[in-house]
């Protein structure tokens, strides 16, 4: 007899549910910390620090402290969603005079040249400080305690490790010294420490205590170890006195100096926001490329999406089609506001989405097509991606993580929480990879690369200038519902971020798949558009589909134009999303990659 039990449909694993809260990252060590600091009566504000923390130590092929991060966060008690942009500028030195001096006609993917300044501490002491209620040691020793004793590492991280280890070997031997223990790469599992690093995080946090006083006093000096003190000048004498390869295929010495750490400090912001329908789509700003999602939706509101099959041609079409308009007005349009005044309220506006809809069609375009607005914006000069890979891969260039060319491509970390009160928080911490520039011998970690999304070319948005914020990809987000905080969600991947985002949310809204099946969906991303990281290369009409998306489907998009290339079936995107309503609380996380992260297999 059959039974009568309605079972959900399958998912790879359940969408979780409570009342308590919730905590979803990209690896289960930075959940399991974040769900602890709850557990001892933190707040989601106090979990996304210690979180962000253990996430450099245990990830640390994807970010570190020498990165960069936006943060979002709904406080229950200001009752307002905010942006914290913990994107580090352009250091003072940094000028396209200087690089073009240097023989360069691109910022370098790799190397000095390519650090701005670390955003991602002073960024944490801020969120901890303003929306937290622990102290610095409670969100750091959690990160101290895995660097010192050792995590299990995760298979990624061991093939990126492998991808340069000659570059270690012959040109960043403090990397070596770090990441190739007994001059090894080590193998997936490899119980792995990285007790510089845990040295540095430790003198942080007796310098903040050594003063006594309160929370805020701690924190202050914390600060002040970080960005006035002993970090900020062992950055300084590295840059000042190393001649570092990069990709270029030459060294070079880095600008970054100690007072260029000294003068910044994070900002608070608003965020840019888009209605769609009963949601509020909130972002970070244009110098971030956040707005991009926005954009699709302002186009995508044109068009019939209920009921149609989110692994049907039709969808996977609209989608692409309008990234592919939004992704171009990003290479035109984006920038620092604080350097040149971005039109977005007329490329958020219904007038101007309205016109370019038309231009979508129920073929596929190969052409390049941002908008045109008086007055802004700058020329794009495409380049096409022939015979990089070897360069990519060999020299730690690009996008973190081990792609299925064999090159760096595609990845960082995310976490999105909320707890019982009812506060959210959502983030994309990433850069300072390992494979990114050298490690500082005294510190245990590298700088970062943003430069390199920095054109050499004057009189656009994207250029270069000193104290500038270069265009980031990284991209948390949030959303309200009839007006209540709602949904936070996000993913690694470089430019391929907002393209997965708003997949989400289109099979979360439209064909309402809860969040874990709305994961769990086969993917696709474009990459019709320049990528923002070195080499800047675009490969026009491409779509890489994952594998499970229906045969029937891949044929009909290449009857329609676009160039598909067939990806494994788990490959695209590593989501995490958290939601609320009433007392309930929700969370869902992405399997792909999760076989390779498995110590063993």
């Amino acid at each position: 007899m059959a039974s009568k039990v309605n079972p959900d449909p399958f998912t790879t694993r359940p969408e979780i549910e409570g009342t308590f809260g919730v905590v979803a990252s990209t690896h289960w060590i930075a959940t399991a910390v974040g769900m602890a600091i709850l557990e001892k009566g933190g707040n989601a504000f106090d979990a996304g620090v210690a979180t962000a923390f253990t996430l450099q130590v245990v990830e640390p092929h994807l970010n570190g402290p020498g990165g960069d991060v936006p943060v979002i966060v709904h406080d229950v008690k200001r009752g307002r969603t905010e942006v914290i942009c913990g994107q580090g500028p352009a250091p003072a030195r940094a000028t396209i005079a200087h690089y073009k001096s240097e023989g360069l006609d691109m910022v370098p993917g790799t190397g000095l040249l390519a650090a701005c300044v670390p955003g991602t501490f002073e960024s944490w002491m801020m969120l901890l400080r303003d929306y937290g209620t622990m102290r610095v040691r409670d969100v750091l020793e959690p990160a101290i305690s895995y660097a010192r004793d050792g995590y299990p590492l995760v298979e990624r991280a061991c093939a990126t490790i492998q991808t340069v280890e000659q570059l270690f070997r012959k040109h960043w031997p403090t990397s070596a010294a770090v990441y190739l223990p007994n001059g090894e790469v080590p193998k997936p599992g490899t119980i792995f420490t990285n007790k510089t690093l845990a040295a540095t995080y430790a003198r942080i946090l007796n310098e903040a205590e050594s003063g006594g006083g309160d929370r805020d006093a701690e924190i202050e000096r914390a600060r002040k170890a970080w960005s006035q003190g002993f970090v900020a000048e062992a950055i300084d004498k590295f840059c000042r006195t190393q001649e570092v390869m990069d990709v270029s295929g030459s060294p070079h010495r880095g600008v970054l100096s100690a007072d260029d750490m000294a003068r910044w400090q994070p900002t608070v912001e608003a965020p840019l926001t888009y209605d769609y329908g009963r949601y509020t789509v909130c972002k970070a700003g244009v110098w971030s490329q956040g707005p991009v999602t926005l954009q699709q939706l302002a186009l995508l509101k044109g068009f019939a999406l209920d009921g149609l099959d989110p692994t049907g041609p039709e969808f996977i079409h609209l989608q692409i089609e309008c990234a592919k308009l939004a992704f171009a007005d990003r290479e035109k349009f984006y920038g620092d506001p604080k350097f040149s005044e971005i039109p977005i309220g007329t490329l958020l506006s219904d007038a101007y989405s309205d016109e370019r809809r038309k231009l979508v069609t129920d073929k596929a375009s190969l052409d390049f097509r941002p908008g045109s607005i008086e007055g802004f914006g700058g020329v794009v000069k495409l380049r096409r991606a022939e015979g990089q890979r070897e360069a990519v891969g060999a020299l730690g260039a690009g996008e973190p993580t081990v792609g299925r060319f064999g090159e760096v491509r595609g990845d960082t970390v995310h976490f999105d929480i909320i707890d019982k009160a009812g506060n959210m928080v959502s983030s994309t911490p990433s850069g300072g990879w390992l494979q990114s520039s050298p490690v500082i011998p005294e510190l245990g970690f590298c700088l970062g690369s943003r430069a390199q999304m920095f054109w050499l070319e004057e009189n656009h948005p994207g250029s270069l200038a000193p104290g500038k914020r270069p265009r980031t990809t990284l991209s948390p987000t949030m959303a309200l519902r009839d007006g209540e905080p709602y949904l936070a969600w996000g993913s690694p991947g470089g430019d391929q971020q907002d393209q997965w985002i708003t997949q989400f949310f289109l099979r979360h809204v439209h064909c309402s798949l809860n969040l874990q099946e709305a994961i769990d969906a086969p993917a696709w991303h474009s990459e019709h558009f320049p990528i923002s990281f070195w080499p800047r290369t675009a490969r026009p009409g491409v779509l890489v589909v994952e594998n499970r998306v229906p045969k029937a489907t891949i044929e009909n998009l290449r009857e329609r134009g676009h160039i598909v290339e067939v990806g494994p079936d788990w490959s695209e995107g590593r989501l995490t999303a958290a939601s609320r309503v009433g007392v309930r609380r929700r969370a869902a996380a992405n399997p792909r990659g999760m076989q390779g992260y498995a110590a063993g297999r």
